[in-house]
């Protein structure tokens, strides 16, 4: 009887809390959507995964190892202790993740038309908006977020998954849970929250506006256009080079066109591996004591904000630059400086045939789309080097 009795005791049933059973569930939840309704599976399942595991009591998916009197390994930490503290808590894999991005990016459509690096930088104000909302609940005692907190919830309205984690592990990582859920699902929610958004604040005669056909960007300007930036980040923003060097270094080795084998295994295998891993690491830190709490709705209702804020910035600046220049563009590919490469572009896109079927707009949307990417890596080092400091 005391034998059956220990058993039990020592069974997961028995020291299941109501906190891990809820976010059980929410791990669940996460894997449905990736499953059955095809938001952002391939992260979403291996965090939804994640968080699954780290919830099971008992099992010590976290446990840290423990240490003898002279400091040598007496017992081995958990898998996702490993996988967090060697390539989340360093920051390695959300810059291979970067790597691979750029080896699949092409810099053309920004080449051939640079004017619509002004619409990927007007949208990383939704970035700096909600910093400035997270400050302000916390000034009016609704919430309780730090300058850092506040700063790595604001990188969610670069709509860059892999920029939000990277911030988040060095400014908080004690919400890095939460803010990449809320990174990677309203990534996925982009075609249901930016439309609205761009029909509102667009005309049906400002979305009927055909753009001319991009100039052909030569080779010559793809090698020398990621070097240049990559000195230019690094000499005025020392902090952002690690997540551009990186992006460049990707899209060096694509445009190059003498390391085919190393392209490839960046676009496809290397980053396949990495996001598995990065997906469970993740998922690690949705314990139920760091993410059932009051701070977690206010990261994800500030994660609304921070996308609205970003397209509609998008969108504007591109009706602005409409009364200042000569050649016309289309407001709807603003929308795209958001980041969410290429989903923020096909969004545009759509909308642009749904007003004109022969308006297709999504090369001209990839120019902000792409330099929404850049800019989210460069708003992340500017928060590194005057929070992280």
């Amino acid at each position: 009887m005391d034998s059956l009795l220990k058993l039990f005791r020592d069974s997961g049933l028995y020291q299941l809390e109501a906190g891990q059973g809820v976010m059980v569930v929410v791990g669940l939840v996460l894997i449905y959507l990736a499953i059955r309704r095809g938001f952002e599976p391939l992260l979403l399942l291996p965090i939804g995964m994640g968080a699954v595991l780290v919830n099971v009591p008992g099992a010590g998916f976290l446990a840290e190892p423990v240490l003898d009197a002279a400091g040598h390994i007496a017992a081995p930490g958990g898998l996702l202790y490993y996988i967090y503290e060697a390539g989340i808590a360093t920051g390695m894999f959300p810059l291979i993740i970067f790597m691979g991005v750029g080896a699949m990016t092409d810099f053309g459509p920004l080449l051939a038309n640079p004017k619509t690096l002004f619409l990927g930088a007007a949208a990383q104000f939704g970035i700096f908006t909600t910093v400035m909302g997270a400050v302000g609940l916390t000034a009016l005692g609704i919430m309780d977020f730090s300058i850092a907190d506040a700063s790595a919830i604001g990188i969610i309205g670069g709509a860059d998954g892999p920029t939000a984690i990277f911030v988040a592990s060095r400014l908080a990582p004690d919400l890095l849970g939460a803010i990449a859920v809320a990174a990677y699902s309203y990534m996925a929610l982009v075609p249901v929250i930016q439309p609205p958004i761009m029909r509102f604040l667009t005309t049906e005669a400002e979305r009927k506006i055909r753009m001319d056909q991009l100039r052909i960007v030569s080779q010559r300007e793809k090698i020398i256009f990621p070097l240049c930036l990559l000195i230019l980040v690094a000499l005025f923003l020392p902090s952002a080079a690690p997540l551009l060097g990186m992006f460049c270094f990707g899209n060096l080795m694509r445009e190059s066109g003498v390391v085919g084998r190393l392209s490839d295994t960046a676009q496809n295998a290397l980053i396949n591996i990495t996001t598995i891993f990065l997906g469970l690491g993740v998922g690690s830190k949705l314990s139920s004591d760091a993410f059932l709490n009051l701070e977690t709705l206010g990261i994800l209702l500030l994660g609304v904000v921070a996308f609205g804020v970003g397209t509609a910035s998008g969108v504007l600046m591109a009706k602005l630059m409409n009364k200042m220049t000569k050649e016309p563009i289309n407001p709807l590919i603003g929308a795209a400086g958001v980041s969410a490469v290429p989903m923020a572009a096909r969004v545009a896109n759509k909308l642009g045939l749904e007003a004109n079927s022969q308006n297709f707009l999504l090369m001209h949307a990839m120019g902000p789309n792409v330099a929404g990417v850049i800019g989210s890596a460069v708003a992340a080092g500017v928060m590194i080097s005057f929070v992280g400091g």
